[in-house]
């Protein structure tokens, strides 16, 4: 249990300006509002006019006419109203007012969707399916005529192209807010380029040359250094002889100012010779890639690959598998089912003796077709041998039980006596 202790209190008294306090509080003065705002407050519902109900008041008694004529005492501002009751009244038609009200069709999800697709696409905002002609049919009957799995399906398929423009227009928005170096950096990995450090140093070598100021007397002699390396001047030794006779005159720096701009020129000209180069190449893997699928497509299109017929089924799985890069790779790039399989049977789900009947046909295609043949045949001439066995057995035992009855069958004459009647 804790100890008792003492606490000592002691009780000031402080004069306390409550207005300061409040000093730093927003207030209604604090709000900003337009300067040129009218003065007069426009009307709402709670600044109209109250309503005449002096005719709850009447003799409940009273004829329907009489009671409805009561209620228009409040229409006279509005003449296309009043002019309405005085012609229903004129013809002697009193209206009939029900105690439930009528029951309309039911607002459904189905017309909710339409009547907002509707809006959206005479907006240009979404599209309508490739089926539908303006020309043929009004986008009120396409609409409505479709079903309620037609307009989910229509709704998601403007969502998802929603979707993909913004996925699409994205990267380019993201791609023009950065800095220029990056700029060349995100383009050259675009394009398939792999030496980044290369790039980064090419990119480096442009800033510091960029950050070069031709005033400066240091910067002055690196700056017409790098311009008479990179415009291949002469040797180390010409070039320095050059510099000292452009001290001595005092030209040093006019030419620094001169050769600045030329130099800047010239070492943007180095990264983007590297992105046009990785451009290229990024071209040429799309010739090959196109020449790839289209080899494949004819080596599959006869249905027949080696004397092995193909269904329709078959021939489509292989060329998928063989042109459709959808499988993930232990290389972190996408692969197509073939990588797929080696990479499965040999790390995922190893299964070596499969792997290595694979590289067997890969490497040497006639040697294992021949050796398989061979297999075929020994295993056919097995099957005819069991065969042909099978049937002799079957015959022996048709003899053995054919001796047998025979056997059972014969039977031996009885004599006869010759002197019996």
């Amino acid at each position: 249990m804790a100890d008792n202790q003492n606490v000592q209190t002691s009780v000031q008294q402080v004069d306390l300006d409550i207005d300061s306090l409040f000093d730093g509080a927003p207030a209604a003065s604090n709000i900003v509002t337009p300067t040129d705002a009218p003065t007069e407050i426009k009307a709402n519902i709670f600044s109209k006019k109250q309503t005449n109900l002096d005719f709850l008041d009447n003799d409940p008694k009273v004829d329907n006419v009489s009671t409805f004529n009561s209620t228009t005492n409040n229409v006279d501002s509005k003449p296309e109203l009043k002019e309405a009751l005085n012609e229903i009244l004129d013809e002697g038609v009193v209206p009939e007012f029900d105690d439930e009200p009528k029951k309309g069709r039911p607002r459904t999800e189905k017309s909710g969707l339409v009547e907002f697709l509707k809006k959206r696409i005479e907006s240009n905002e979404m599209f309508a399916f490739d089926d539908y002609d303006e020309n043929k049919q009004s986008l009120d009957d396409y609409l409505s005529g479709l079903a309620e799995k037609d307009v989910e399906e229509l709704w998601q398929a403007n969502v998802s192209n929603i979707k993909n423009e913004v996925a699409a227009s994205t990267p380019a928005e993201f791609f023009q807010s950065l800095p220029e170096e990056l700029q060349y950096a995100a383009k050259y990995v675009a394009d398939g380029g792999q030496d980044l450090k290369g790039l980064f140093q090419a990119l480096a070598a442009t800033e510091q040359v960029r950050e070069l100021d031709p005033s400066d007397e240091y910067d002055q002699e690196q700056i017409v250094r790098s311009y008479l390396q990179a415009s291949n001047f002469g040797t180390t030794d010409e070039i320095d002889e050059e510099l000292t006779t452009w001290k001595d005159i005092g030209v040093l720096e006019k030419k620094a100012k001169q050769f600045k701009p030329k130099l800047d020129q010239l070492q943007e000209k180095i990264v983007i010779a590297q992105l046009q180069e990785q451009e290229y190449r990024k071209q040429q893997q799309q010739v090959a890639a196109d020449t790839y699928q289209r080899n494949v497509f004819e080596a599959l299109r006869p249905a027949e690959i080696n004397g092995l017929k193909l269904d329709k089924k078959v021939q489509a799985q292989l060329y998928s598998g063989l042109v459709q890069p959808q499988y993930p790779s232990i290389s972190g790039k996408p692969t197509n089912l073939l990588g797929h399989l080696l990479e499965k049977y040999q790390f995922v789900e190893p299964d070596y003796p499969l792997i290595a009947e694979a590289l067997w046909l890969l490497s040497n295609p006639d040697e294992y077709r021949g050796n398989l043949m061979k297999q075929g045949k020994n295993q056919a001439v097995e099957q005819t041998v069991r065969q042909l066995k099978t049937e002799q057995s079957r015959k022996n035992v048709s003899t053995y039980q054919e001796e047998d009855d025979n056997q059972k069958s014969k039977k031996i004459a009885k004599p006869q006596n010759i002197f019996k009647r």
